[in-house]
């Protein structure tokens, strides 16, 4: 089933501050100087933002840490954007672009306490496995752009696509074992890290979730430099 076409925002809002496009960030990109208010705080990272439900609810239940998502649909981003600005989230910023391209290109080794990765699309086809975010690549840059101690969380409804992406990241050697991430009953309608989990666990569909701690091993890859022209987006942050 296709998705819908996200809600644009209210036209109202101004999305200056919450809405970053990739191609306008600087390279290297160190995430603390996108929070100048709080340039101490611990930052996370967010992979495949969709609605924003869990930049909105993260940031509100920890002012202290800041939130970086990064989406590479338009419209999302925006719809993401504008729901961090009607919270008045200043510890919260989404981006507009490549996920890979900001994780193995722009940001620098062990900036982020955080990396989270929920319900990212499988890819079923062979032809596209190549597509999927969780690849071995990209699993070794989450390794250098965590801190020793920082975590990494992921959480699908594939139970394959689970098994092959914890694997991979425990291959990195930048990862110590995984463990298992608990939850509790949701509380509200809204109790859920992002609306596909929500949609899952009502329909009583099962989720993997694990997180794994960032090792002190050094990292097994360096910051890729970024190529020329590649921060062109797919698609206009106004789409």
């Amino acid at each position: 089933m296709p998705r819908r076409p996200p809600k644009k925002p209210d036209p109202a809002l101004d999305l200056t501050w919450h809405l970053l496009a990739l191609s306008a960030l600087p390279c290297p990109l160190t995430p603390a100087a996108l929070f100048p208010a709080a340039p101490n705080a611990a930052v996370e990272l967010e992979v495949g933002s969709g609605k924003g439900l869990f930049l909105a609810s993260a940031s509100t239940a920890a002012p202290d840490r800041c939130f970086l998502g990064v989406e590479i649909s338009g419209g999302y981003a925006r719809m993401c954007a504008g729901k961090l600005a009607r919270a008045h989230a200043n510890n919260a910023r989404i981006i507009h672009g490549d996920a890979n391209l900001l994780v193995r290109s722009l940001l620098p080794n062990a900036c982020l306490t955080g990396v989270h990765v929920y319900f990212p699309d499988p890819w079923w086809k062979a032809r596209h496995r190549k597509r999927r975010v969780l690849s071995d690549l990209f699993l070794q840059h989450a390794g250098r752009v965590l801190a020793p101690g920082g975590l990494l969380h992921i959480w699908t409804d594939v139970e394959e696509y689970f098994d092959e992406a914890v694997a991979a990241a425990v291959g990195t050697q930048s990862f110590a074992a995984p463990e298992e991430e608990t939850v509790e009953p949701a509380q509200h309608d809204l109790d859920y890290r992002t609306h596909f989990e929500r949609r899952t666990r009502l329909a009583g569909e099962p989720v993997w979730r694990a997180r794994l701690k960032r090792s002190e091993a050094p990292a097994a890859v360096a910051r890729v430099e970024f190529p020329e022209n590649s921060q062109s987006e797919p698609q206009s942050p106004d789409a």
